[in-house]
């Protein structure tokens, strides 16, 4: 009888002891689960970035040879995101070197993002580009594709040289600013006169058509 008591008595604490771990690994596996949920509901890759730099100065290399160096109040990096790329919230200053580390161009710009895979560069506010020629680029966007080496922009773009300013809508370039075209050209003028801006042209445009109609 004592036999079958303690008999009894062990199997009911092992079921005890067994409810028990039970019933802790339905609690970690609940808590893990909604531990989980919760990093998944708020983690986005595509606004969670990996590094974050502040006062930035560096030299960037490229198949081993120093090509570019950048200096940037923030430098964020979404290196999760569906297509990865760096943001410059406050700006950026970019200088592009060759083979020899000299300067070819530089570029600066109040706001920038670079998409890593693609190799490209989208420029935006007051971008301004100096060339190894000396030319001064201005224009509000402006797009570096490093792989296919060509700068463009679709925006109106003021471009000064020694002797006189081009201004256009639309602009093509290689990168080193060397070599370029400009769409929609609004003229040539003197360093000393001041071009036309896109709204004076648009004004200009729209009372000429008034002149017309009346004329007709």
């Amino acid at each position: 009888m004592l036999e079958r008591f303690i008999r009894v008595t062990n199997i009911s604490s092992i079921t005890t002891i067994s409810m028990v771990v039970v019933m802790l690994l339905s609690f970690t596996v609940s808590c893990s689960k909604e531990t989980k949920d919760v990093v998944n509901a708020t983690y986005d890759p595509e606004k969670s970035y990996t590094m974050k730099a502040t006062q930035v100065n560096t030299l960037i290399s490229d198949s081993g040879i120093t090509r570019y160096r950048i200096e940037a109040a923030e430098w964020i990096v979404f290196g999760k995101a569906k297509e990865p790329y760096w943001y410059f919230p406050e700006g950026i200053y970019v200088e592009k070197f060759d083979t020899l580390f000299h300067s070819e161009a530089s570029i600066k710009a109040d706001t920038a993002y670079y998409f890593d895979k693609k190799g490209l560069w989208h420029l935006i506010g007051n971008v301004e580009v100096e060339s190894l020629q000396g030319e001064r680029f201005d224009t509000s966007e402006l797009f570096w594709d490093q792989k296919k080496e060509k700068v463009y922009s679709e925006k109106y773009i003021r471009i000064q040289q020694e002797e006189q300013i081009i201004t256009g809508v639309g602009f093509e370039s290689n990168q080193n600013m060397t070599r370029y075209k400009i769409f929609n050209s609004q003229g040539e003028f003197p360093v000393e006169d001041t071009p036309q801006s896109p709204t004076d042209s648009v004004q200009m445009e729209r009372c000429l058509a008034v002149d017309s109609l009346k004329m007709k």
